[in-house]
Parts: C-alpha cells; sequence; structure tokens
C-alpha cells in the first residue's frame, strides 16, 4: 500500500489519504494538549496527573489509538493483540503523554519560544498543505474546515510541537561523545577474543541427585496443580434434532422479506453483491420457515424444562418431549464421549452446575440438548505411590538444572582467581558479532558485550551466564587488540554513530530526572483496567 501511495501521491485520492493521517495525528495534539495547564483534553475523567496538570482519558484514548494505527500500518496483519500486549502500547502512549506534558513544563521554565514565524514556515512546510511543491493557503482552510479544526487551534497545537521539538534538540545537542568511548568501541568492534570456559547442562548433573521421600511428598504438595487429576462428570442427556418445517407452516406476508433483510449475508453473488430477493425468495422462504421450527423447538423445550426443574428428574422432561435419554460415565472435559465431542457449550455449562441439576435448553448446529449432571468429581492430588515415577522425574530435571547452575558458580569463582583443577575448554580467536555468535558456546547477545568487556586486569565474569540449556563459566585467555594506527582512520566514523545513540540516553536520563521532581499520579481506575 505504501508503495501505491509513493507512486500516485500526487493524485487526489492519495493525497486525501495523507491529509486524514496527518490529521489524525494534528487532531490527537489538539485533544490532547489543548488549551492552559489545568488540564490536557476535556473529559471529566483523567489517566494521570503531572503536578498540576491533567491527562484525560479522551487525551489518552487518541494517543493510544494513533500508535496502534501506526504499528498496525507497519507490521500489517503481524499485529495481533499479543505483539500489542508484548510492545505494552498501553502503557507506551501514558509514558509518552507523561513525558511530553514535563517537556512542555520545563519549555516554558527556561524560557523555551517558538515564534509566529516559526510557526507558519513549519505549517507551510508540510506536504499535506501543498500543491505542485508549494503552500496552498486555500487548500489548507479546506482541510482543517473539513475536520472542524480552527486555524487558531491548530496553529496553538503546532507551536507545542515546536516547542517539543526545540526542548528535546536542546537536551540532546548537548550529548558529547568522549574520545575514550570512541577507543573503547573501536576495540569492542575490531579485537578479536580467545576464550577459556567450562559448562554444566542439567543432563550432565541429574544422575548426582539423590532425592527423598520427603522431598518427593513436598514437591507433589507444593506443585499440587501439576498434578491433580482433572475434574470429571457424567451426564444423563437427550438431544431434539433440527427437522423440517411441519406441513402446512405459513410465514406472515412480510415475514420473508425481513428475514432477507436480516440475513443479506447468506444471499451474495460471487462478488459478495447481494442476490435480488426475486431471485432467491424461494430459498428465503425456506430458510425463514426453518428458523421460525427451531425457534417453536426451542421455545417448547425451555418451557418443558422450566416446568419440571425443580423435580429435577431428567427422564419425566424427556417424555413430554417425545424422546429417550441416553448415559455417559465420568469423563473429563478434554476428553468428552464420543457422542458430546466438539460441543463446547455443552460442555462448559455441564462443568459448571452441581450434581443432580439439569441443564439447556443449549442449541448447537445438531439441536437442543437438555441434560443433567449425575455425578461429578472432583480434582483430587493423588498419593505419592501413585504418581512417584513422574514427580521424581519433574523434582530430579529442576534438582538437575540448580545444581548445574550452582557448579557454574563454583567454577566462575574459581575461573577468577586462576581456574586450576577445571577441565577448560577455549574458542579460537573470534570477533564481536551483531548476532551474538561465540564459536564452541553458542549465541547470545548478552554474553558476548560482557566478554568483550573483560580486559586482563579483570579477565572473568563476575557470574556465569546461561547460554541455551547450559550454563558457561567464562574467562579471557588473550585479546588481540586492533593495531592503535588504524584508530585514527576511523575515529571520526565511529564517533558519528555514537552520537543518536549518546543523544537518547542523554534525554532519557533528563526525562528520569524530571519525573524523579515532579509529582505523578496515576488515575487507580485506569491502573485497574490495566492490570
Amino acid at each position: 500500500m505504501l508503495d501505491l501511495m509513493r507512486k500516485k501521491k500526487e493524485s487526489f485520492i492519495i493525497k486525501f489519504v495523507f491529509v486524514v493521517i496527518v490529521l489524525s495525528f494534528i487532531g490527537t495534539i489538539f485533544l490532547v494538549w489543548g488549551k492552559g495547564e489545568e488540564g490536557i483534553g476535556r473529559s471529566a475523567g483523567y489517566v494521570a496527573k503531572v503536578d498540576r496538570t491533567s491527562i484525560s482519558y479522551d487525551a489518552y484514548q487518541n494517543a493510544y489509538q494513533n500508535m496502534a494505527d501506526t504499528y498496525r500500518q507497519i507490521f500489517g496483519n503481524a499485529f495481533t493483540p499479543e505483539l500489542e500486549k508484548q510492545l505494552n502500547l498501553k502503557q507506551q502512549a501514558l509514558d509518552r503523554l507523561i513525558d511530553s506534558t514535563l517537556m512542555l513544563k520545563a519549555a516554558k521554565s527556561q524560557g523555551v519560544s517558538v515564534s509566529k514565524n516559526e510557526i507558519t514556515a513549519a505549517i507551510a512546510a508540510m506536504p499535506t498543505f501543498q500543491q505542485n511543491g508549494n503552500f496552498d493557503f486555500g487548500l489548507y482552510q479546506q482541510t482543517l474546515k473539513m475536520n472542524r479544526i480552527t486555524p487558531e487551534a491548530f496553529e496553538e497545537s503546532k507551536q507545542r510541537e515546536l516547542l517539543l521539538e526545540k526542548t528535546r534538540k536542546a537536551v540532546m545537542d548537548k550529548a558529547s561523545v568522549s574520545d575514550e568511548e570512541v577507543l573503547k568501541q573501536f576495540h569492542k568492534e575490531q579485537d578479536r577474543l580467545e576464550l577459556l570456559y567450562v559448562s554444566f547442562g542439567a543432563a550432565d548433573v541429574a544422575a548426582e541427585v539423590k532425592l527423598t521421600d520427603a522431598e518427593l511428598q513436598d514437591y507433589l504438595t507444593k506443585n499440587a496443580e501439576k498434578f491433580k487429576t482433572p475434574e470429571k462428570v457424567a451426564l444423563a442427556w437427550f438431544l431434539l434434532g433440527h427437522s423440517e418445517p411441519p406441513p402446512g407452516q405459513q410465514l406472515a406476508p412480510d415475514e420473508a422479506e425481513s428475514f432477507y433483510r436480516k440475513n443479506l449475508d447468506r444471499y451474495i453473488d460471487k462478488d459478495n453483491a447481494p442476490l435480488p430477493f426475486e431471485q432467491v425468495k424461494e430459498r428465503v422462504r425456506t430458510d425463514a420457515l426453518r428458523q421460525k421450527a427451531a425457534k417453536a423447538l426451542y421455545e417448547k423445550a425451555a418451557d418443558t424444562l422450566f416446568q419440571n426443574i425443580k423435580a429435577g428428574d431428567l427422564g419425566l422432561v424427556a417424555g413430554k418431549l417425545g424422546v429417550r435419554t441416553q448415559e455417559t460415565g465420568l469423563f473429563t472435559a478434554a476428553s468428552p464421549p464420543a457422542a458430546l465431542a466438539g460441543e463446547a457449550a455443552l460442555l462448559k455449562k455441564a462443568f459448571e452446575l452441581k450434581q443432580g441439576e439439569l441443564g439447556g435448553p443449549i442449541e448447537t448446529p445438531k439441536g437442543i440438548y437438555i441434560f443433567k449432571v449425575k455425578e461429578k468429581k472432583a480434582a483430587e492430588l493423588p498419593p505419592l505411590t501413585q504418581v512417584r515415577a513422574v514427580v521424581e522425574q519433574q523434582m530430579r530435571l529442576v534438582k538437575a538444572a540448580e545444581l548445574a547452575k550452582q557448579k557454574a558458580v563454583d567454577a566462575q569463582k574459581a575461573l577468577a582467581t586462576g581456574g586450576t583443577g577445571l577441565k577448560l575448554q577455549s574458542t579460537p580467536a573470534f570477533g564481536y558479532s551483531t548476532k551474538g555468535e561465540l564459536p564452541g558456546i553458542g549465541t547470545s547477545l548478552s554474553l558476548l558485550e560482557k566478554v568483550f568487556e573483560l580486559s586482563s586486569n579483570a579477565p572473568a565474569l563476575t557470574e556465569p551466564m546461561l547460554v541455551g540449556n547450559r550454563w558457561f563459566a567464562v574467562r579471557l585467555k588473550q585479546r588481540i587488540a586492533a593495531p592503535q594506527s588504524d584508530f585514527a582512520a576511523r575515529k571520526e566514523e565511529i564517533k558519528q554513530r555514537l552520537v543518536p545513540a549518546k543523544q537518547e540516553e542523554a534525554l532519557s536520563s533528563w526525562l528520569k530526572e524530571l519525573r524523579g521532581k515532579a509529582k505523578i499520579e496515576i488515575s487507580p481506575a485506569f491502573t485497574a483496567a490495566n492490570q
């Protein structure tokens, strides 16, 4: 879609799409900042207060929605609820609003200002308001009018946006990269390392784990949910199957057309266009009669059940409806009998009811179910004698993993003083890899970062690291330094690469300091809703 938009950006339709996208952000800026310091947004509810400034729920909701829309455009169908949760978008949106509020307050206290000429120039430079590369005042007015934004309100929001940019830039421009930091990065990228290491996995030490009956019983008790037998029920039930409408059943004059209008999605052609009523009226009539018959059957089943529910006699209900009951043995929710397999609504209700209770009517594609919970067996923890083998297997894995880690901790301490007595392995010489590859060890960016911090003065890690399912204790064997003569040629290029990260670090540190000085209150209602 973005490629299409780039190719056809001069067309009116695509230009309109750009206008809508830009104005979605413009609208948020206006809603978020509103007017004055009394509040951000204008709804009664608030999600946070920063000193005397309230951030309204409307402001938050718009900021969150725009952020979600942006990610949706980036990821497409890959933007799932799980990814949204992983990205923690709701907290991100709130954090950005709080940070922006703090920055505007700082801008005011520091005397940062934006002139009318700067606002005018910034608006004129926006492609949204340009025709043939030049600012079009008529388009500007028309676009704002279409989106019910006054020029004064838009220009005020633009002023605040520019204030944020100026304030942010002022902080980031103060960031600098020292020669020492550049040299350290040079050696990280160009040096080669050789490591000594020893590793331990749970499988290596499993045979060393000794377990007593008391330990097994304690593990079983503490992990009861893992070993409990699942809840079981036994049912008596019957099914009223859907049948053809009885002969002579009629529809009111307008019933067929009403059914057609309510169920248009059933009557479409290959292009998903609705088929004319006259073309499908016999089919519609048949469908409507079937639905009418099914509704009548459901109402009859419900009336019969509720008239006799206190008696708790399923056979009595079945007799009045002219059917016979069937029975099941005890079964779990995960393993229902074949006759009830796939009937999720029925099974869910069956496990919610108490023993002796009647349930239904529940309608499924097969028909209408009414049932009775004959027996209910609660989940229970079996004695150790019944599950000893599986308890021992699981506990041995846990204890073996703990033992492997402890051995690695002991080995790491030994490596710090030389590593005598350990069966050490060594890596070939290798350089820094953005993928985190360590020959002979595996892939771990966190471990790679740590080993490139090692030096002859501090040659060993302070603690072992887990890579895959093995714990590694590591010591520097040799660091082959890159020629110092290469540094001068690369110094400036490395420095420029480090600047953006340094600037972000400076901004983050400054915002953290502002947060520390401000009184920030998060609405209890917002916190409860997002736990």
